[in-house]
């Protein structure tokens, strides 16, 4: 497989790797591979990268299985990473089980959670200092406003993030690229992403997300530039203060409904 990555999207990921300072010489790198496309489009850039880079850096793939119904595909997954002269490992877990068990509902936050130890615990154990997830710049719009509605904080995900229980640091190089250039990149290679086995696709809180900003954005181009706009820290502007706890709510009503005797209040005779 030839390697070549388009200048505007080299561009974009290099752009994320030196302003969050996410690659560094020795770097062991370790690429979460679910074989959909956008983590084939970041273990073929994190490649890219690896043979132009002014630095060395080391890199390796893990796909860890679910358990759904359907079973992997890990024979197409090797080619791809034999293509690409990326060492794979495969985990096999029964998350799957374990997460539709408890909510079948709204099974990601539990599936992600047990798929990201796994995949922590084995970078740590084979030695890799850093784990690459392939979230972009969609995916953090998208976390950006679910946040907001299902869980009333203001939040995303960071493009780098230290785990000081495993010594690991996450990785996003992808975050300035929108999910539709990688779509149409992934389209011109001769690998065909795997598709996801996971009986919700599509269902989830983040696929309605995806739609909502999708259909605001066709009446009003800006809605997805300002709510990208808002996700950086100095965007914060007029918020209301904490809610107060019940001590400082009964010193305040004591203090305002009560005040002294003899301070001129009708109240205080």
């Amino acid at each position: 497989m030839e390697l070549v990555l388009p200048r505007n999207y080299a561009r974009k990921v290099w752009r994320a790797v030196v302003e969050f300072e996410l690659l560094e010489d020795g770097d062991r790198v370790l690429v979460g591979f679910s074989g959909g496309k956008d983590s084939s489009f970041l273990l073929y850039a994190m490649r890219v990268l690896q043979k132009v880079a002014p630095f060395r850096f080391e890199l390796g793939a893990i796909h860890v299985d679910l358990g759904f119904e359907k079973p992997s595909d890990v024979p197409l997954l090797e080619d791809y990473c034999r293509q690409l002269n990326v060492p794979l490992i495969v985990r096999k877990s029964q998350i799957a089980d374990i997460a539709l068990r408890r909510s079948r509902n709204n099974p990601c936050s539990s599936c992600a959670y047990f798929r990201r130890a796994v995949v922590n615990e084995t970078a740590a154990f084979h030695g890799y200092n850093k784990v690459a997830y392939a979230h972009h710049h969609d995916d953090a719009v998208e976390t950006f406003l679910m946040s907001q509605l299902y869980s009333g904080k203001i939040q995303t995900f960071l493009p780098k993030s230290y785990l000081d229980k495993t010594d690991i640091t996450v990785i996003r190089p992808l975050v300035y690229l929108r999910e539709a250039e990688i779509k149409e990149f992934i389209e011109t290679l001769s690998y065909v992403p795997m598709p996801s086995p996971c009986p919700v696709q599509g269902k989830t809180y983040r696929h309605k997300v995806k739609d909502l900003i999708g259909s605001l954005t066709r009446e009003n181009p800006f809605v997805y530039t300002n709510l990208a706009a808002a996700v950086r820290a100095d965007a914060v502007a007029d918020l209301w203060p904490p809610a107060a706890s019940r001590e400082e709510m009964r010193e305040k009503h004591q203090r305002i409904m009560r005040p002294a005797a003899g301070d001129g209040s009708p109240h205080g005779e």
